[in-house]
């Protein structure tokens, strides 16, 4: 473990990366599975999060079966295209080009190829790295810890200049989001699964690990947006998802 890693560069552009749909059956609602590539303008290239395991693009029915998926929703769409490797080269980017592996939560469809980037730091919340396994999906937690260097978050920290992580439990133990600042964007607030969708905000984030925590920092994620006038995009709103700019188109 180690906590000192830092960014040198400050961020340059930001491409949303499709790893999918998925249906909720609460609602129903259709939601985008996301990730996001963050190039810093001194050649660095950090990924956020990974999608669904591969078995999904293989047999999503079998890999809902086997993983119990099943009461909370079904996979819609997901395809080889929506596996990081090939949302990376969408990019013109390969695997070994990323510098910095982050992990908003450790989830289902957070979490799918964490273990697919050999030899590159994975960031992540103390909380969640605490857990003798990631959270996966229906207390199963079939995955290991991959053999990594792990750079642990338990507060808000400074990753490098204009890339702000936001330690937001809530929705999970260790829930991460994220605040970075483009030369032509501006800031842009990535709240991952901190809130999922705008609406959840009004619905007091039901179904949250900890309701209390999921509605204070919503709240305070909210605040820092319109303080500093930033572009919000939410962890799953199917609404904002279809029209949402995604690779190979990047965020300047």
């Amino acid at each position: 473990m180690k906590n000192h890693f830092t960014l040198k560069g400050k961020p340059k552009r930001l491409a949303v990366l499709d790893y999918g749909l998925f249906e909720v059956h609460a609602g129903p609602r259709t939601i985008g599975i996301c990730g996001f590539v963050v190039e810093t303008d001194a050649g660095e290239v950090v990924l956020i999060d990974t999608g669904f395991p591969e078995k999904y693009a293989v047999d999503a029915a079998a890999a809902t079966e086997e993983d119990a998926l099943g009461n909370f929703g079904r996979v819609l769409s997901v395809t080889v295209e929506n596996l990081p490797e090939a949302q990376l080269a969408k990019l013109d980017l390969r695997k070994t080009d990323i510098t910095l592996m982050i992990q908003s939560h450790t989830h289902i469809d957070h979490v799918g190829d964490m273990d697919g980037f050999p030899g590159v730091p994975i960031l992540i919340s103390t909380d969640e790295r605490a857990l003798p396994r990631p959270l996966y999906w229906s207390g199963k937690q079939p995955m290991e810890w991959p053999d990594r260097d792990y750079i642990e978050v338990s507060e808000d920290r400074t990753l490098g200049p204009d890339f702000e992580v936001l330690h937001c439990p809530g929705h999970a133990p260790g829930q991460l989001a994220f605040m970075l600042r483009l030369p032509d964007t501006g800031w842009v607030l990535l709240t991952s699964d901190a809130i999922s969708r705008a609406s959840e905000i009004d619905e007091g984030f039901a179904g949250s690990w900890d309701v209390d925590q999921a509605i204070h920092h919503g709240a305070r994620l909210m605040e820092m947006a319109a303080e500093r006038k930033a572009f919000v995009i939410f962890g799953h709103s199917p609404e904002q998802w279809p029209v949402l700019k995604k690779a190979p188109e990047w965020f300047a």
